[in-house]
């Protein structure tokens, strides 16, 4: 289902008004459609060419989006008319193609509006009618200073830039200006008869007009002729007496909302008066507490203070203190040292005293021997007689 965004026009999605302006557009180019072949470039949701079809002998819809053209495919299925998904900028049928090309509000959504000229004239025949509009940029522009510009439109046009561009491409251009008008209509009440209008007063300015309707060709142009388009003749004052007796209702529907919304704003005024109390509340406490906070930050301060003081006496400190560490590991390797050098010296010296001990322990034996030889000698009978007779070593 295709909604309507702002960008196309949707049947049955829109006011009155809007549906009546467009609508009227493929009114006014009807009466140039009988027998023709008919491009409708841009032709959205299809309502248009559905419209121009039921005088046409053929005629051919247009446009970029995928899903207004799966719309229009859905919705009209008239004999005669086909609906083609393609930019309109590149349009794929060959030159000539066409009697009549229409493009309502659509040159104004193209960034390269002037390739699109270009492209409804290649598909033209030489004495075809090209019909194309758009609204006029300083009233469009002043009815949406509200809103902001359409987000749809690449470029819109004041009338001297409509005609000076659609001249760049065709010989004959004649400008049309579509108001919304005030009228009276006479006519029977059961049926229609063929009308006739009359527009008194002159048709305006174009710097006031509501829509630029441009009519060009290669060739000659149509007879000129002025078109009233009646979206429903009935009687328009009775029509906004009964409008303005719904307006009366929906303002007194109004009234009483505005009386119950006042009464909630009195509410809600009384909550805010109560709320802007317990707020001044709330800022004394945040501001004493802000206090105290920057009381803390103070302490917290000193004693980031003291600690880092602390801290740089005791890393001084462990500097004195790893210095003595090593001085005095130093000092304790070197009495290592010597340490190990009297084991060394008193391993020797025992060793020596072993040594020795061995050796005297052999000589005491050795003596103790040569003592015993000698008691023996000392005691011998033929010693004792030499000394007797005077014989022999004294012993």
């Amino acid at each position: 289902m295709v909604e309507f965004t702002g960008e196309r026009v949707v049947p049955g999605q829109v006011n009155d008004d809007l549906w009546s302006e467009h609508i009227a557009r493929y009114a006014f180019a009807r009466r140039y459609a009988h027998g023709q072949r008919v491009l409708d470039a841009g032709c959205g949701t299809g309502y248009g060419s559905a419209d121009l079809a039921q005088s046409a002998a053929a005629v051919t819809g247009v446009d970029i989006s995928a899903d207004a053209i799966e719309y229009a495919s859905a919705s009209y299925r008239i004999p005669g008319l086909r609906f083609l998904e393609s930019s309109c900028t590149a349009i794929p049928l060959p030159p000539e193609s066409f009697d009549l090309v229409v493009a309502f509000e659509v040159i104004e959504h193209l960034a390269d509006y002037r390739a699109f000229l270009h492209e409804c004239a290649r598909v033209l025949t030489r004495e075809g009618l090209f019909i194309v509009s758009s609204p006029n940029k300083r009233y469009y522009g002043a009815t949406r200073a509200a809103t902001g510009p359409n987000p749809f439109h690449e470029h819109e046009f004041e009338a001297g830039e409509f005609v000076r561009e659609l001249e760049q491409v065709f010989s004959n251009v004649r400008l049309l200006l579509q108001n919304r008008v005030e009228s009276f209509a006479f006519h029977p009440a059961l049926s229609f008869w063929p009308a006739e209008a009359r527009i008194n007063g002159g048709g305006g300015t174009a710097e006031e007009a509501h829509f630029f309707i441009g009519m060009c060709s290669a060739g000659p142009l149509p007879e000129p002729k002025a078109f009233v388009y009646v979206p429903k003749a009935a009687n328009i004052l009775r029509e906004r007496e009964l409008h303005i007796e719904a307006l009366q209702l929906q303002l007194a529907q109004i009234t009483a909302d505005r009386e119950a919304l006042l009464e909630v704003n009195g509410r809600l005024n009384h909550e805010l008066v109560e709320r802007a109390v317990w707020g001044e509340g709330l800022n004394a406490e945040l501001k004493a507490a802000g206090e105290r906070i920057g009381a803390l930050q103070n302490e917290v301060v000193e004693l980031a203070t003291g600690y880092q003081a602390q801290v740089a006496r005791m890393e001084q400190e462990d500097r004195v203190k790893t210095e003595w560490a090593r001085k005095a590991s130093a000092e304790l390797e070197a009495k290592c040292r010597e340490l190990a050098e009297c084991v060394r010296l008193l391993d020797t010296a025992e060793a020596t005293v072993c040594e020795r001990t061995e050796w005297a322990q052999t000589a005491e034996a050795q003596r103790a021997g040569l003592a015993a030889q000698l008691e023996m000698v000392r005691a011998s009978r033929w010693v004792k007689m030499g000394r007797t007779v005077g014989l022999g070593p004294e012993v």
